[in-house]
């Protein structure tokens, strides 16, 4: 009688640690734990931008001697504020000399994690457990893909976005539904 619940038992025990193995790797690739201890920093400048004459200027010596000041206006700024995971930094939405849009992050600090975009929403920023997955409630743009969650990265607007139109910026995680955290934007 022994030796049959032994013959019986092998496939049993083989059966749990092929589930058990796969289990365990569906889970590795879901939550990339290993992510935490990676930091991933991005030091982008400024956009560049060239000076350009005001267009309401007569193409005159002393027109194109003092053009309009080249450097991005800044739209709006906010600061972040911790969700899911401690976030720190500033978010500026900049108009460049060209009139394209670009959204800044400058000195981010978050944590790491699987599948990290960058939201422009019209969601409000709300402080602790609560803010956690408003964002996606709403009207948002993604602008793709968190390049890094340390250091200034820049990321495009669309050309039909109107930076008018939103009054925060996520950093959200796109696996789970949540914020790691976000930014009120104050127009200037």
């Amino acid at each position: 009688m022994g030796r049959v619940r032994k013959v019986l038992s092998r496939p049993v025990v083989v059966g749990f640690l092929t589930v058990s193995v796969m289990v365990v790797g569906v889970g590795l690739y879901w939550f990339q734990p290993w992510k935490l201890w990676q930091d991933e920093t991005v030091r982008e400048t400024l956009p560049a931008t060239t000076a350009r004459p005001s267009p309401s200027a007569a193409p005159t010596k002393a027109a194109s001697a003092s053009p309009r000041p080249a450097g991005p206006e800044t739209l709006a700024r906010g600061d972040l504020i911790s969700h899911e995971h401690a976030t720190s930094g500033t978010v500026k939405v900049l108009r460049l000399a060209d009139g394209s849009h670009v959204l800044r992050l400058e000195n981010l600090d978050t944590s790491n994690g699987p599948d990290l975009h960058v939201w422009l929403t019209d969601a409000p920023v709300k402080e602790g457990r609560a803010g956690w997955s408003v964002f996606d409630d709403g009207k948002y743009v993604s602008l793709g893909r968190l390049k890094g969650n340390k250091g200034d990265q820049n990321y495009t607007l669309p050309a039909d976005a109107d930076p008018a139109a939103y009054t925060s910026v996520s950093i959200w995680c796109d696996r789970f539904d949540v914020s790691f955290g976000a930014a009120e934007l104050a127009r200037l």
